[in-house]
Order: structure tokens, then C-alpha cells, then sequence
């Protein structure tokens, strides 16, 4: 519990740190020179990169524990904010952002896994990952309007350089508290005595589960890009600035309203999560075709939204992975909200002038949701917990 604590602490700064960047980052390129379509390739490029990561990470943490990688990825993006804060062109601000989505590729899958290994019990695992939905959620409710508020008062290069250096204080202490052994100690009691090297075993080595259900978070994520890259740009000057930071928060605060209902944890993982993907894919098409009905309001549901699908997301992985390969898991899970992430601003750029881009948001929600396996195969069935319904 005690390393669950710490972790949960580094999750709150590095969370604070990341998300107080969303409403400043496109008022910054613009006051670079940057374009709208030129905005829309740097928020993408930073997803893009996080490809190379996600792909190092997902057999790397399981091979030698999430603490060197969480650390890298603290101290990585504190050192890319300093530099951040000296830049004078958009072509600079693109390179480091390209820089900056490879260093934290690493952070969210590593700490996933780390959550999920300590403890073998199914529902303490729900209960971790319900904890990190709640931290997460509170530090992203403050730090969207706490960065328009502190870039109204000192300007965008103080604040990425106070920025960076709480991200690189948060990787300092990561070192010095973060234990060493937990992954091996887990793997120990895991690990099968006659690792199976069927043509079935090793393809399932590469994709732990079914590939339909990593295009939940592939849609979920680009619906998010576009609303990221979308909401920024509403108006010009510091009054804008400020209210897409009270807007982002709005968001978080609908998350923790629902992060908040415990009862929700004793339904089923899937169901969970069909229910919050609809509920969200509702919000885009009331944005794109409702317009009349309050933005604030659609963004609180939209959060709730999220408060529902995150944690029931995690369960789910880890139970159809049965509690192994978890660094894996987590990191295909990465992948695909990174190429999602990388699609949906570029998309929101290129066509927002003829097509309302919350609707395409709305259609991809969709598709992913009848995407999703609406059946149980044998193998999940054996590798999942039997108590527990998933259907």
C-alpha cells in the first residue's frame, strides 16, 4: 500500500504537470506564427512518436520492472519543458514536442503495470486502478485553469520552465522511494514451469487479447484528440485561455463525479464500458448537432463519461490477460490511444472547415463500440476471473 501511495503522488504531479500544458500549448504556437493545420500536426507528431516508446516499453517492463522507466520518462519530459520554454519558431516547438511524446511513452504503461503487480487479487487490482482513475482525475480537475492562470501572470516561458522542474523533482523522488523487485517477485508466482511454443502461444505472446478490443481506445482517443484540438481554438486572447482551462476542468469534475460512485465497480467490466462509450459518443453528436444546449453542461457529462470508461478499461485488461504479460497489455493499450491520438487533431485541421469535427468523433465512437467482442472465446474465459461476468 505504501508503494501504491507513492506512485499515486508522482501520478498527481506528473498529471498536474501534463495537463496544465492543454490550454496554453495551442495559444503558444499561434503566438509563434503557427496555423490551425500547422497546430493539428504538432498535437499528432506527439502521438506519433509515442509509438517507438510503446513498442520498447511493452516488453521491456515486464522483462525488467516499470521504476527505471517511470523515472526516464519524469526527468525526459522535465529537461524537454526547459528547452520548451526558449523556443522561437513553431518548427521548434515541433521538434520537441516529437522529442517529448517518445519520453512519455513509457510513463502511463509503467505505471499501469506497476499498479497491476501489486497485488494478485482481482478486486484490489480494480481497487488500484479505481485509485488511479481518482488521482488522475483530481489533478486534472485544477491543472488546465491553474496553467491559463499561471501563463496570465508569468508569461509562457516561466511557466514551462516551473513546469519542468516539477516534473524533474517528481523524477528525482521516483528514485530515491520507488522499490526495486516488485515485477520479478510477481513473475516468480506466475511464470508457468514449460513456457508453451505453439504457433497459437507464440501469436498470442504478441497480442495478449482479441485486436477489437484495442480499437476502443484507439476511437476514444482520437475523439479526445479532436476535442483537445477543437476547444482551444473557440476564441483568441487571455480570456479565451482561460475559459478552455475552466472548460478542460469542467471535464475532469464530471470524471470524479462518477469516479466517485464505488457501486459501479461491482457491474461488469464490459458493460461499463459500452454504457460510458455511448454516453460519450452522445456528447460529440449533441456538439456537433445541438449546439443550443450549454457547452459546459455536455462537457461534464462527456467527463462523467470518462470517469466510467478508464477504470472499467483496466479491469478489463487485466482480466482477459489474466494477470501476466501486463507491461504488454498496457503497452498495445499506449499504442493504440497514441495512433489515435496522432489521427484525431490532424483529422479536427484538414477538415474542420467543411465537416464539424465532433461529429466525426461521434461516428468513430461508434464504430469502435460495434467493434467491441460481445462474446466471451474460451481463452479469455480461462485466463479472466470465472466469477466475473463479462458479458
Amino acid at each position: 500500500m505504501k508503494t501504491a501511495i507513492w506512485l499515486y503522488l508522482f501520478l498527481f504531479l506528473a498529471v498536474f504537470d501534463l495537463h496544465a500544458q492543454y490550454p496554453i500549448l495551442t495559444p503558444f504556437a499561434i503566438s509563434l506564427g503557427a496555423a490551425p493545420t500547422f497546430i493539428g500536426w504538432m498535437m499528432g507528431i506527439y502521438s506519433l512518436t509515442h509509438l517507438p516508446g510503446n513498442l520498447i516499453a511493452g516488453t521491456q517492463i515486464d522483462k525488467h520492472g516499470s521504476r527505471r522507466y517511470i523515472v526516464f520518462s519524469l526527468l525526459g519530459a522535465g529537461f524537454i519543458l526547459l528547452l520548451q520554454a526558449h523556443v522561437h519558431t513553431p518548427w521548434q516547438l515541433l521538434a520537441l514536442r516529437s522529442i517529448s511524446g517518445f519520453v512519455l511513452a513509457f510513463l502511463s504503461p509503467a505505471c499501469l503495470a506497476l499498479l497491476a503487480q501489486l497485488s494478485s487479487d482481482p478486486v484490489k487490482q480494480g481497487k488500484y486502478m479505481s485509485g488511479h482513475g481518482v488521482v488522475h482525475t483530481l489533478a486534472s480537475v485544477v491543472s488546465p485553469a491553474a496553467g491559463a492562470i499561471i501563463v496570465g501572470s508569468m508569461g509562457f516561458s516561466s511557466t514551462f520552465s516551473g513546469l519542468g522542474y516539477l516534473l524533474i523533482l517528481t523524477g528525482v523522488i521516483a528514485f530515491m522511494t520507488m522499490p526495486r523487485g516488485i515485477v520479478k517477485q510477481h513473475e516468480r508466482v506466475t511464470e508457468p514451469a514449460k513456457p508453451d511454443v505453439s504457433p497459437a502461444n507464440v501469436t498470442s505472446a504478441f497480442l495478449p487479447v482479441s485486436w477489437r478490443y484495442f480499437a476502443l481506445p484507439l476511437v476514444i482517443a482520437c475523439a479526445q484528440g479532436i476535442l483537445f484540438f477543437e476547444l482551444p481554438l473557440r476564441g483568441g486572447g487571455h480570456s479565451s485561455m482561460m475559459s478552455t482551462g475552466l472548460l478542460f476542468s469542467i471535464i475532469s469534475i464530471g470524471a470524479l463525479f462518477t469516479l466517485s460512485m464505488l457501486f459501479l465497480n461491482r457491474y461488469s467490466p464490459k458493460l461499463r464500458l459500452v454504457a460510458g462509450v455511448l454516453l460519450m459518443s452522445l456528447c460529440f453528436f449533441v456538439m456537433a448537432a445541438i449546439p443550443q444546449i450549454p457547452l459546459s453542461t455536455v462537457l461534464f457529462v462527456l467527463g462523467m463519461s470518462k470517469g466510467i470508461i478508464f477504470p472499467a478499461m483496466a479491469t478489463l485488461f487485466i482480466r482477459l490477460s489474466g494477470g501476466s504479460k501486463l507491461g504488454r497489455i498496457f503497452s498495445l493499450q499506449s499504442i493504440a490511444t497514441s495512433i489515435g491520438s496522432f489521427i484525431g487533431p490532424i483529422t479536427a485541421g484538414q477538415l474542420r472547415v467543411g465537416l464539424s469535427p465532433y461529429f466525426i468523433a461521434f461516428v468513430l465512437l461508434m464504430i469502435g463500440m460495434l467493434l467491441l467482442p460481445y462474446y466471451t472465446s474460451r481463452r479469455e474465459a480461462s485466463l479472466s476471473d470465472p466469477k466475473s461476468i463479462l458479458n
